[in-house]
């Protein structure tokens, strides 16, 4: 049991200097850099003028449906990639299988399409 216990001793060392480092790099900078905010760092914002309206505003419903169908297409790739250098060794399962997966994501789009969710008015 010991010698198992063994083996885990590389990744506690491991965790252990990056814990160290991980505290060195948030310490010594609160040590070392100066502090003297004058009033023009202070202020709002640096690029010149003050802000429009109230930060906590509310965005468009359609700001987060663009958001969502961007992460559905990117996971899509990310999907895509394995199952293309791997074909060769999985065979026709896997083939059949990726394209049920893309025809939900198409009618998914087709959806969205159809909805407006693309039209920027």
């Amino acid at each position: 049991m010991e010698r198992l216990l063994m083996e885990y001793l590389p990744i506690l060392i491991f965790i252990g200097i990056a814990g160290v480092i991980a505290g060195a790099l948030i310490l010594v900078p609160v040590l070392i850099a100066p502090s003297k905010p004058d009033p023009e760092k202070l202020s709002a914002y640096e690029c010149g003028f003050n802000a429009f309206s109230d930060s906590r505003g509310r965005f468009e419903v359609r700001f987060y449906l663009v958001s969502i169908l961007f992460i559905i297409f990117d996971l899509e790739v990310a999907f895509l990639f394995p199952w293309a250098i791997t074909l060769g060794d999985t065979g026709v399962f896997a083939f059949w299988s990726m394209v049920v997966f893309l025809g939900v994501l198409t009618v998914g789009f087709i959806y969205e399409w159809k909805k407006g969710a693309l039209e920027w008015e």
